[in-house]
């Protein structure tokens, strides 16, 4: 039996969860949202309405077709208007002199005098005309008459009806009768119908010309087409340029601005136009406004060129047809005509296309040549096309260093004396003792007897910043160090001694670097180039650097150039192509020439030679073997001049050969049966003769150790 215990003391104890008493709490009701008033919701719906894509492409649509009928009516009106008057000729007269043509004014003058005359003729006329009139319809009337009735009595004479007399009278009666009805029945008709007839003609002449404002035209008028460059247009956006000076002068002008323009004149894919800015508005104000100038023209800022001629207070624009600098240009010479040589006195190597759509080809004549840019902007592609077209030039001789070692100049082996190709430290002293190699030939040649003539010898480093900021040093006794921009930096050096002096000698360098500095591009090194080019870059002070103060003053800009989208688009200065007056600087789109390409033709610049062998690394070993070596650089060659196998002899090793003149050539080879020998006038070195040699010594060296 179960019992029932009664506490009588309240528990200590917290409850736990099992015992705990269950708490209800109770939450009041948030109060009832405020009713948005009607109003507002009407602003809403009214504005969702009123700025709906919909609402504002029928708004678009209907100011357009509006508008294209109403500008279609002035544009006719105009037209009739000028057809009637000499006001055409008149606006002709007028912009001839604000352009300072007077010829073409004297020319407009006179065909006005004409049609005034021709005028005044017809006027004239219309005196005597009612008299004429009436008698011209008197006269053909009876004629008429008189025709209808004989043939009339010619059908009474054939049928004997004397009735047939009138007949063709009678009938031609009757069909002026039938046209009266037809014209009564039409007639209304086509009084209701001819005025939407006519608003038809109106609407379609202003929607081929375009007569609506830019906004009001559909998207793909209004996205890819620009408007045509007139003189109007030119002055308007001259005007909303934001030079209060100018925006002055402008309107205080009775002509409007237009004496300001010269002609507009269509060059290559664009037009260019010569403006003489009025008193208190200097050129730079202009170009510092590019950007605003090229959209006042519905243009894009690198559809617009800016550049300052050699007239005073004047700058030369240059307006791009819309999208047209995005076509590619076509391809280079050298890929479409297997029969091209090149001539490295006389010729130009063909390189591209200015902007007026002209041919640009560049002499390399005794001028140092420096290409700088952004990274993968055709730096490469833009110097290998000019060593490409001198290549064809079999007099020329080449020692190259590609200091990125992708093998972009792979197909040089076999054509250049020495390639060298590598982005590490190594590679950079190979280089650096190439370049100073050729600064012991340039001595030599310098030591040379007056009127001596040397070929031309071009020593190119692509990604020459490598070797600018390489941080290697010398061994042994010489601690100098490889890189830097200083007077003990070998590298640095050695460019410096050839910019000095290997003009005169026909020793050039030729450097391409990228995203240049102070320190991966010394000041005196880029300064001591006659041929200064540059691709795309990121600020003016790099551009002011890689062309030079007075290329930028004159409205050079590569860093507006679009990196990625104007690649291969160089601005270049230099006196070895040809620059429109006045400018300091012109922009070139270069041709593009793949590695196929390139292989094809230096396959047919090696064909021009007798073979020659490439060395790919300088032999700096002290012990050296002078016989051996004038073997290797012969290579293949059945002969080679005496000055050529000193020049490649020195490229090899410039600590053992750098000082050699002919005599030490000649000692060697007369030690050894070996002798030079002359040629078509020339002294040469045979390569049968010395491989005797080397065969006999060989053979000799053999026996006495036996």
């Amino acid at each position: 039996m179960s019992e029932n215990v009664v506490r009588l003391h309240k528990p200590t104890d917290p409850p736990t969860a099992d015992t705990a008493p269950t708490v209800l709490t109770v939450v009041p009701d948030s109060p009832p949202a405020r009713p948005v008033p009607l109003w507002v919701r009407s602003g809403r719906a009214v504005k969702t309405a009123a700025t709906h894509e919909a609402t504002r492409a029928t708004v678009r649509a209907a100011a357009r077709h509006g508008l294209y009928t109403f500008n279609g009516g002035r544009i006719v009106a105009r037209r009739a208007w000028d057809g009637r008057t000499g006001s055409r000729y008149e606006r002709m007269i007028r912009a001839a002199e604000a352009a300072g043509n007077l010829e073409a004014a004297q020319e407009w003058e006179e065909r006005l005098q004409r049609f005034r005359a021709a005028r005044h003729h017809r006027r004239m006329d219309l005196l005597h005309s009612p008299v004429e009139a009436a008698k011209g319809v008197a006269v053909g009337a009876g004629m008429s008459v008189g025709v209808l009735v004989a043939l009339g009595v010619v059908m009474a004479i054939n049928t004997g009806h004397v009735g047939d007399v009138i007949t063709p009278l009678s009938a031609t009666v009757d069909f002026i009768a039938l046209l009266i009805r037809i014209v009564q029945v039409v007639w209304g008709p086509a009084l209701s119908i001819g005025p939407f007839l006519a608003l038809l003609a109106l609407w379609s002449v202003g929607r081929k010309q375009h007569a609506a404002p830019a906004w009001a035209l559909p998207a793909n008028v209004r996205n890819t087409e620009g408007e045509p460059i007139t003189p109007s247009i030119v002055v308007k956006a001259l005007r909303d340029l934001g030079v209060p000076a100018l925006a002055r002068a402008i309107k205080e002008m009775g002509d409007a601005g237009a004496s300001m323009l010269g002609p507009i004149r269509i060059a290559g894919c664009g037009v260019e136009v010569d403006v003489t800015l009025p008193s208190g508005v200097a050129t730079n104000e202009v170009q510092a406004k590019r950007r605003k100038l090229a959209e006042n023209l519905t243009r894009h800022e690198h559809e617009v060129f800016i550049t300052i001629p050699q007239a005073a207070r004047t700058v030369r624009l240059w307006v791009a047809d819309s999208g047209a600098l995005d076509e590619p240009i076509g391809p280079s010479p050298l890929v479409t005509d297997d029969t091209m040589t090149a001539d490295y006195t006389t010729g130009k190597a063909p390189w591209g296309q200015d902007l007026r759509g002209d041919a640009a080809a560049l002499s390399l004549y005794q001028r140092h040549l420096l290409i700088t840019g952004l990274s993968n902007q055709g730096k490469t592609v833009a110097l290998r096309s000019l060593a490409l077209w001198l290549s064809l030039d079999k007099s020329v001789q080449f020692l190259m260093g590609d200091l990125k070692g992708a093998g972009d100049w792979n197909m040089f082996d076999g054509l250049a004396t020495t390639l060298i190709q590598g982005p590490t430290d190594e590679h950079v002293i190979q280089v650096t003792e190439m370049v100073e190699g050729a600064v012991n030939e340039m001595n030599r040649r310098l030591q040379a007897p007056p009127g001596t003539v040397f070929p031309p010898l071009i020593v190119l480093v692509d990604e020459a910043q490598v070797a600018f900021m390489c941080p290697a040093k010398g061994t042994g006794k010489d601690k100098r160090p490889y890189g830097g921009a200083k007077a003990d930096s070998r590298y640095f050096m050695a460019v410096r001694k050839i910019h000095n002096q290997g003009r005169a000698v026909n020793v050039l360098m030729w450097q391409g670097t990228q995203d240049p500095t102070n320190e991966n591009l010394p000041k005196l090194v880029r300064e001591g180039a006659h041929t200064r080019a540059s691709l795309a870059l990121g600020t003016e002070s790099q551009a002011r650097m890689a062309l030079g103060d007075k290329a930028v003053d004159g409205g050079a800009a590569p860093n507006l150039l679009r990196p990625g989208l104007d690649r291969g688009t160089l601005v270049v200065a230099s006196d070895g192509i040809s620059i429109p007056a006045g400018q300091s600087s012109i922009t070139v789109r270069t041709h593009y020439i793949d590695d196929d390409a390139a292989t094809a033709i230096t396959d047919r610049a090696k064909a021009l030679r007798d073979g020659v062998t490439t060395l790919h690394a300088i032999d700096r070993s002290a012990e050296h073997d002078p016989l051996a070596d004038i073997a290797a650089v012969i290579g293949d060659a059945p002969r080679v001049r005496t000055k050529d196998v000193l020049a490649r002899l020195a490229a090899r090793n410039a600590d053992a050969y750098g000082d050699w003149s002919f005599l030490d050539l000649k000692r060697v080879l007369d030690d050894a049966d070996a002798s030079p020998y002359k040629s078509d006038g020339v002294m040469c070195v045979a390569r049968d003769r010395v491989a005797r040699a080397l065969a006999n010594r060989d053979s000799d060296g053999s026996a006495s150790a036996e």
